[in-house]
Formats: C-alpha cells, sequence, structure tokens
C-alpha cells in the first residue's frame, strides 16, 4: 500500500486529512539463528517489504487502531489494566507502555496500518510493527530515545505483553537497516559493523512452506531454558561464561555428565552455530559466496539434528535445494515452519523454483510461495 493509500484508509476512518505515516521492515537472517538470547552473533538484513502505519495525535488519552488486513478496530488506554485483548493490537499496546515505563510521555493517538511482510514466515512482521510504532512516537513526540533503545522497547514489548523471550536481532535489524547492506551484529557487547552484500551472479530467495505448526513459542522458550541451563552448569567451573557464546566445545564436553542430553544437544548447536558466524563474516569480506551457502548448509542441518526447530517441510526443501545445486539453504527464523533461505546461482535459479515448486505440491498438495529477497533500509517516516 502507498503512503498516499493509507492516508486515504485513514480520512475514512477518521475524518482527519494529515497523518503522519512511517515505515519499518521486516528481516531476513543470512545466518547465526537462535543465537541473539545466547549473546552470540547474528547476521540480518532489513527487506523491502515492512509495516506502514499512518498517525495522528486526537487530543485524548486512548488510542484507537485500524487493522486494515483484518478489518479489525480496537480501543485502549495507556494504562497497564488497559490491555487490549486483540493480539495485533497487543503490539502497539505494549510499546506505549514500555516508553512510558522509560519516562517518556505518550498522548492518545488514531492509526491505521497495514503490511507486506508474509505472516509466519518468519521475516519478522512483529518486530517491524513494533518498530513502526516505536519510531514514530520517538520522532513525533520527540522524545529523544535511540535507536538501540527502540529496538530494545520491541523486544521488551515481546517479553512482557506477547509472552515471547525473544533476542533483540529482528528489531535491531527493522530500526538499523541499511539498503544493500547486512549487519553482523554482536548481540552481547552490541557492537555492530555493516557488510556489503551484493552477490553478483547470484540471487536470494525464500521459498515459504505456507505450514506453521502450534507450539512453536513454548517450544522456543523451552529451547532458551536448555540453553541458559548449559550456560550456568558451565559458569559453575568457568565463571568467565556468562552466555553460551562464551563457552567453548571442550568446555561443554566437561559437564556433558551434568546436563541432559537435549541440553547438550541444543548447547552443541549455538557453539558451533557462533562460529559459523565468523566464518561467514571472512567469507564475505573475500566474496566467497560459496563457503557462505556451505555454511547454510551446516546450520539447517544444526537446526534440524541438534536444536530440532525445523520440521518435514522445511527439510524436504533443503533437499530439493541441495539436488538442484543450489549454493546455500537452511531454515530461517525460529522454525516450526515458515521459510528456508536459499543463495541460488543465477543459471539454476529458473529450474531450482519451477521443481521446488512442483515436488513440493506433489507431496504436500500446495506449492510453496516464493519471495525474492531485497535488502532495503529502516525505520523512517515517509
Amino acid at each position: 500500500m502507498t503512503k498516499q493509500e493509507i492516508i486515504e484508509v485513514f480520512q475514512k476512518k477518521y475524518g482527519v486529512d494529515n497523518p503522519e505515516v512511517y515505515t519499518s521492515p521486516g528481516r531476513i537472517n543470512l545466518i547465526g539463528e537462535h543465537t541473539d538470547y545466547n549473546g552470540s552473533f547474528v547476521f540480518p538484513g532489513a527487506i523491502d517489504k515492512g509495516m506502514i502505519a499512518a498517525i495522528h495525535f486526537n487530543g485524548t488519552d486512548r488510542i484507537k487502531a485500524y487493522a486494515i488486513d483484518l478489518d479489525e478496530s480496537t480501543e485502549f488506554g495507556l494504562n497497564e489494566e488497559d490491555l487490549p485483548k486483540e493480539g495485533w493490537a497487543k503490539y502497539i499496546f505494549g510499546v506505549c507502555r514500555e516508553i512510558i515505563k522509560r519516562g517518556g510521555t505518550v498522548k492518545g493517538f488514531d492509526t491505521v496500518f497495514t503490511g507486506d511482510v508474509p505472516l509466519g514466515a518468519g521475516m519478522s512482521s512483529s518486530a517491524a510493527l513494533e518498530s513502526t510504532f516505536a519510531f514514530a512516537l520517538n520522532d513525533l513526540l520527540n522524545l529523544g530515545i535511540d535507536k538501540f533503545e527502540l529496538a530494545r522497547i520491541g523486544q521488551s514489548t515481546e517479553h512482557n505483553y506477547v509472552g515471547v523471550k525473544c533476542g533483540i536481532m529482528d528489531q535491531f535489524a527493522s530500526i538499523f537497516g541499511q539498503k544493500g547492506h547486512l549487519i553482523r551484529l554482536d548481540t552481547k557487547s552490541m557492537e555492530y559493523a555493516y557488510f556489503p552484500f551484493d552477490p553478483k551472479g547470484y540471487k536470494m530467495v525464500l521459498l515459504d512452506t505456507v505450514v506453521k505448526h502450534e507450539l512453536a513459542s513454548s517450544a522456543y522458550n523451552k529451547r532458551r531454558e536448555s540453553c541458559e541451563h548449559a550456560a550456568s552448569t558451565i559458569a559453575k567451573r568457568h565463571p568467565e561464561v556468562v552466555f553460551l557464546r562464551d563457552a567453548s566445545m571442550d568446555m561443554l564436553n566437561e559437564v556433558k555428565s551434568e546436563i541432559s542430553e537435549e541440553d547438550y544437544m541444543r548447547a552443541k548447536y549455538v557453539i558451533e552455530e557462533t562460529q559459523r558466524v565468523r566464518e561467514v563474516s571472512d567469507a564475505l569480506e573475500r566474496g566467497d559466496y560459496e563457503t557462505v551457502g556451505q555454511k547454510m548448509y551446516e546450520t539447517h542441518h544444526g537446526m534440524s539434528k541438534l536444536y530440532e526447530v525445523s520440521c518435514e517441510e522445511l527439510d524436504f526443501l533443503n533437499d530439493v535445494a541441495r539436488e538442484h545445486g543450489v549454493t546455500g539453504s537452511r531454515v530461517m527464523g525460529g522454525g516450526f515452519g515458515g521459510c528456508t533461505i536459499n543463495l541460488v546461482k543465477d543459471e539454476l535459479y529458473d529450474s531450482f523454483i519451477q521443481d521446488a515448486k512442483a515436488q513440493f505440491k506433489a507431496k504436500y498438495g500446495h506449492e510453496p510461495k516464493v519471495y525474492d529477497v531485497v535488502i532495503g533500509d529502516g525505520a523512517r517516516k515517509l
């Protein structure tokens, strides 16, 4: 939806002609999955799909919001007891509450919003929504909140109002994204660096299984607990270990008998994934996309067999990619459905997409959706 189109929806809904319009993107993550809450590295990039919202202060202490894509409206206040019942509205409410908790003053506003980030595809539509409102309110109210804190406001919204104990990556990428660049973020120190991403001769494409298995958020929280338990067990012998990112395989093997097999597998994946991100950083600096692709396949294997967040449909698409000589492929995002991210040589692209769609449909009864990836800019006013 264009800026003008969303303004027209706003005008019809609230009778106001001059709302301000803001947008924030979803994200992809090249490598570094389930590492952000382990104090390790991630490698996201903002994409050219996101959320867009029109906002206008209404002179009250209440918020009226309309979700265009769902055709649902709600209204709520700004106090803790005013938590709305609609799932989507909790993101907007949470952002307002987190700003207030940090000493910011939020005024009532009217808003309409829409998005073209595919829901459930692992591209973080929720972070795009949080970042849109955090960025907009900070800008409109001159709150002076820095960009890191805007990302943390989105993360705290997930923790405190949605019930997902996510890391910082999604919101960070949505706020800090830069066209034509991926960002390596150290989630322990919060140091980050932009890496030019222009894989000449390759395309980056997402294949969406259109599958979302249940229990994703509870399974996510369980894996986080496994990682924290492994890290705290290692820390009894090695006090310098705060997160799993600080641990080596030797340290993990020392405590193998003291933790469950499940905790061991989860920790092994995270420690190995941390090393893979370092290797991909070096490969990108050399323009060595073959090594990048090899590491993507290793990540998929780890997420499927050690972290156990893949599913049959994702593994099937990964196998099809390997059979077609695709340079790199892996499950992207939290897992349990969603997309594979694929690095494909230009000359293989058409046959790979055609065969992946046909084979997937023959097995599962529907085609995967195909999203070409373009790396775009972060949160901004339109």
